[in-house]
């Protein structure tokens, strides 16, 4: 029996989309992977079934869903552990270029299995500390789209993505809280590096109510659109 079934109705509401019969099949694939590869290492601690969607899957594509409507975008997941937020957003944009970054081989071992098995064409893993990286000609000012899960301070995660961004390139921040003292420290590295804070989006997931903030960068002027 299919997992996320009683949840089909939550893309439509809250997103505005709605995956096919094909993207179904792997969300649904990959959470028996994660399952599975929690077995043998600690990917995730959340295991259950309505946690995974809103926390891994719906929380992965509402912080770029400001972009949805943009083909043929090359994004990178820096710190992308079990594959969050970079493995959905693959499976949802199969036109998008997703690369997925970690400095732990093991994490890399399981993500490039599991794009083998999800049969992701338009995703890649590779195995290094993004500071590293992002220094490389292959990868230095070559995307669209950079996407932290932010766990660390959001000046540190931000000089993590500002290099592989193109000049009309967005970073994407993904934070639970979003505290005043993070915002002036975010607010002072932007001074230094020339970057602005295009917007700073606080909601709710959709099934806890559980206050989330995506916090969107860019090297230039530009805006975010709020559908």
């Amino acid at each position: 029996m299919p997992h996320f079934t009683h949840l089909f109705e939550q893309w439509q509401s809250t997103l505005n989309w709605f995956p096919d019969s094909s993207q179904i099949a792997q969300f649904e694939k990959l959470y028996e992977l994660v399952l599975e590869g929690n077995s043998k290492q600690n990917l995730t601690r959340i295991t259950n079934v309505d946690d995974f969607w809103e926390k891994h899957l719906w929380d992965s594509l509402r912080g770029v869903f400001a972009f949805w409507d943009q083909d043929k975008v090359k994004l990178v997941d820096i710190g992308t552990g079990a594959g969050f937020p970079g493995l959905p957003i693959a499976i949802a944009k199969p036109s998008w270029q997703v690369t997925l970054i970690d400095s732990k081989q093991k994490k890399v071992t399981f993500v490039e299995e599991s794009i083998q098995t999800l049969q992701l064409s338009n995703a890649i893993a590779e195995w290094g500390r993004g500071e590293d990286i992002n220094q490389l000609s292959a990868h230095r000012k070559k995307y669209d789209l950079a996407v932290v899960r932010a766990v660390g301070k959001p000046g540190i995660c931000a000089s993590y993505a500002l290099p592989f961004l193109k000049k009309s390139g967005t970073a994407v921040l993904y934070r639970g809280q979003w505290l005043p003292e993070e915002s002036e420290q975010l607010d002072m590295f932007c001074e230094q590096e020339g970057l602005q804070i295009v917007k700073q989006d606080r909601f709710q997931t959709p099934l806890t109510a559980g206050v989330r903030h995506s916090v969107y960068l860019s090297p230039r002027s530009t805006s975010i659109s709020n559908s």
